[in-house]
């Protein structure tokens, strides 16, 4: 009897410990790796802080990289983290085809890799997370012909490496199409913006209006840093309040623009929903946990599973809008 008694012991002390094994496994805590392209414009401040504090609430572990625009330093912080095992990462990258290769090599380690509101283009990522851009672009266009239903417009773009900066345009565009065939709608200037720098759109709309002898009625610039840039021009040249000018982002200096008169609209992306949406789902994924999607975009290989939020047009009218 003895001999059996300690037989049921030892297999009830194996039992515990099989428990409090799988127990740890569930406790233990994943790392999210979050690789940023620049932090140099307000939004991606508020991106990194809303994210780390979601995935923090979410009881992950966080590391965050920054390339500054620099594609070489993104994949190398990209390599470092697949090293160190992250559990997935999640990348904004500054250009959209360079950070194919990485996607390779962290599919490699088994890690599964979420585009943060700029998709990685002829990758097969494994979820990309943002808003309707083609959708901000229409929104931009048809604001736009309200207040100009004819006249010359420059378009100043964002960096050709952001597939973003494509979307954009291509809504902008499907809307003008008829009135640019028309004739009531010109496109006088249309260039891409280096690295999104607003010193490279504050050259843009300087050779705009010099190239046009100033003939120009609006301006629909691809985000409001490069839209603010244009107005200190528009604004040097003694022309402000004459030229509609049309953003994206909601950034608090071109929220008191549009009250001021000087910039007709942005288009506002709640950055901390965003942000919350992409840092729960990514601690989820992580997990291997399921998650529910309905959207899909083509990235060039593949369509890609996706989770396009609505963006929101913000007028004088609408300004007090919750940021």
């Amino acid at each position: 009897m003895m001999k059996y008694s300690w037989l049921l012991i030892v297999l009830l002390l194996t039992a515990c410990s099989a428990t409090k094994a799988e127990e740890t496994a569930v406790q233990k805590q994943v790392t999210v790796g979050f690789l940023m392209d620049t932090l140099n414009e307000e939004r991606w401040v508020k991106d990194r802080a809303y994210f780390t504090e979601e995935v923090q609430k979410q009881g992950a572990n966080i590391q965050v990289a920054v390339a500054h625009g620099n594609d070489a330093l993104q994949i190398e912080q990209a390599e470092k983290m697949i090293r160190s095992h992250v559990d997935i990462l999640v990348i904004v990258p500054h250009n959209a085809q360079a950070m194919a290769a990485i996607v390779h090599q962290a599919h490699k380690a088994n890690i599964q890799v979420i585009a943060y509101d700029r998709i990685v283009k002829n990758a097969d990522i494994d979820l990309y997370i943002s808003f309707d851009n083609e959708r901000v672009g229409q929104l931009q266009a048809e604001e736009l012909l309200k207040s100009v239903p004819q006249g010359n417009v420059v378009y100043i773009g964002g960096a050709s490496t952001d597939h973003n900066s494509h979307l954009l345009k291509k809504g902008a565009m499907n809307v003008l199409a008829p009135l640019i065939r028309s004739g009531d709608i010109r496109i006088q200037y249309d260039q891409w913006t280096k690295n999104w720098q607003p010193k490279e759109a504050a050259k843009g709309m300087e050779e705009a209006l010099r190239i046009n002898h100033h003939q120009i009625d609006a301006v629909i610039a691809a985000n409001d840093a490069t839209a603010y840039a244009a107005m200190q021009v528009i604004k040097q040249q003694g022309m402000a309040k004459k030229i509609a000018v049309i953003g994206q982002d909601a950034d608090a200096v071109n929220i008191q623009a549009i009250q001021q008169g000087t910039q007709l609209a942005t288009v506002y992306k709640p950055v901390k929903k965003l942000s919350s949406v992409a840092a729960k789902t990514a601690v989820s994924m992580a997990k291997k946990q399921k998650v529910d999607i309905t959207d899909s975009i083509d990235n060039g290989k593949n369509n890609i599973p996706s989770i396009l939020l609505e963006p929101i047009l913000v007028t004088k009218k609408i300004y007090k809008i919750l940021l």
